[in-house]
């Protein structure tokens, strides 16, 4: 489990998770696309979400736990993104399964 930290805020997410989301997050800024990030809270934690604007001057850091999280898979980022790009915000969505091409080619 790595970690999205905005200052002392800190979410604790899963390593792949995490990857996929920073390539999204980095694709909004360098557009100069401000976006809303939201994020359920684990029941241990209280239960409910937390939503953050991001914008270009937002001061954030990723601190992975492993070094690899193995291919990006195209399907995920686009969905992260197709959230991203709506009137809600950027959500955690779950990772699709991959195309057929993508597992055939072994992606």
């Amino acid at each position: 489990m790595g970690r999205l930290a905005f200052g002392a805020e800190t979410v604790t997410l899963d390593d792949r998770l995490l990857a996929h989301l920073e390539v999204v997050m980095v694709t909004k800024l360098r557009r100069r696309e401000p976006f809303i990030l939201t994020w359920t809270v684990d029941p241990s934690l209280g239960s409910g979400r937390v939503s953050r604007w991001v914008g270009v001057s937002t001061s954030w850091d990723v601190r992975y736990h492993s070094r690899s999280t193995g291919p990006l898979n195209p399907a995920w980022i686009e969905s992260l993104m197709a959230t991203a790009n709506s009137p809600g915000g950027l959500r955690l969505v779950p990772e699709p399964e991959p195309e057929e091409d993508e597992r055939v080619a072994g992606l």
